[in-house]
């Protein structure tokens, strides 16, 4: 008990602190340029003829601003946001419950839609396309079906694996947009601007040293700012210079790539354990000590991206640029006839 207290006491100031460094409307928002741009149409056209925007749909890998924009389009609107996610929807009451609650132009966001049953999502067919929610009442011979008329509503769905969606599912969204990963160049303007709001002083040469090791992700970037002003607070004068962010950064074990420990974990298991590969996703998980839909999401893109990681049918494949990163020597080649 008392350490659930503990960690709630923890986390939350985090939750407020992340809160305050979200932008809050789009001209705040740095990057994705494209996406916000085609939002901010979809979302005046909206408003000039005074009805709720289509359905969206943000897909990309964690922390480059889902959330966020799921905010910015529901305050843009003049809307209500209610948040929930794919895991936490158990059953049909809950969705109903959800649905039956909304208001006249509401947003409903939904974080991981991808992680919604199947038998869940057949619910939210009428509801996203005819505004209509059909409820089983009772069980067995008195069993029957009510049809509820719902207020038109937005519906946001944010997800890292659009690939999990039903075909279905994925129609019934007006506006499909895909997030990228951030250049360094955007980072450097993100982390300027979170060290203004937190009463940081920091150098652009610290700002930049912090934002091309932040895997081109916005949480991971401002996450390092904050480990970074802990650093200079406690062995530096409370300003984050170059040298200083550098010197921080590398008792965190994040190098100039932005790789960590996890992900050189990562390549070094390829490259011994399983000689370059290719080898599974579940048997990498198992050697690294991690579960497998982390290393999907959460480390391979980014691993994918930079060059140092192959996926192919039959597994991952370390590359060159691997072997070169971590110091060791490529196998030798089978010889043709040789087992």
């Amino acid at each position: 008990m008392a350490e659930r207290i503990v960690s709630e006491v923890l986390t939350k100031p985090d939750a407020a602190l992340e809160m305050t460094l979200r932008p809050s409307l789009f001209s705040e928002f740095t990057g994705q340029a494209k996406v916000k741009e085609r939002l901010e149409i979809t979302v005046a056209a909206a408003k000039q003829r005074n009805e709720a925007i289509d359905h969206i749909l943000l897909n990309g890998p964690p922390g480059l601003g889902k959330t966020t924009l799921a905010n910015i389009i529901a305050k843009a609107m003049g809307a209500n946001l209610k948040s929930t996610s794919g895991p936490t929807i158990e059953k049909a009451g809950d969705l109903a419950g959800l649905l039956t609650n909304l208001e006249e132009g509401d947003v409903l966001f939904i974080d991981e839609i991808h992680r919604l049953q199947k038998t869940i999502e057949e619910y939210l067919y009428p509801a996203m396309e005819d505004f209509k929610l059909d409820i089983i009442i009772d069980q067995g011979p008195n069993a029957r079906s009510v049809r509820l008329n719902l207020p038109r509503f937005t519906l946001i769905g944010a997800t890292t694996r659009s690939g999990l969606l039903t075909a279905p599912l994925l129609t019934r969204f007006g506006l499909c947009e895909r997030l990228d990963y951030y250049q360094a160049e955007q980072l450097q303007e993100i982390v300027l601007r979170s060290a203004r709001l937190l009463n940081i002083e920091i150098e652009e040469a610290g700002a930049r040293e912090i934002a091309r090791r932040s895997r081109g992700t916005p949480r991971i970037a401002n996450n390092l700012l904050r480990r970074v002003r802990d650093y200079a607070q406690v062995r530096g004068d409370g300003k984050i210079t170059a040298p200083l962010a550098e010197k921080s950064l590398f008792i965190l074990e994040i190098d100039e790539n932005g790789l960590d420990k996890m992900d050189k974990r990562i390549l070094e298991a390829i490259i011994t354990k399983f000689s370059g590969g290719p080898v599974g996703v579940s048997s990498l998980a198992v050697a690294v000590g991690e579960e497998p839909d982390t290393l999907e999401e959460v480390y391979e893109p980014y691993l994918i991206m930079e060059g140092y990681l192959k996926r192919t049918p039959q597994g991952r494949v370390a590359t060159e640029l691997s072997y070169k990163k971590l110091g060791l020597k490529a196998a030798p080649a089978s010889q043709p006839g040789l087992f």
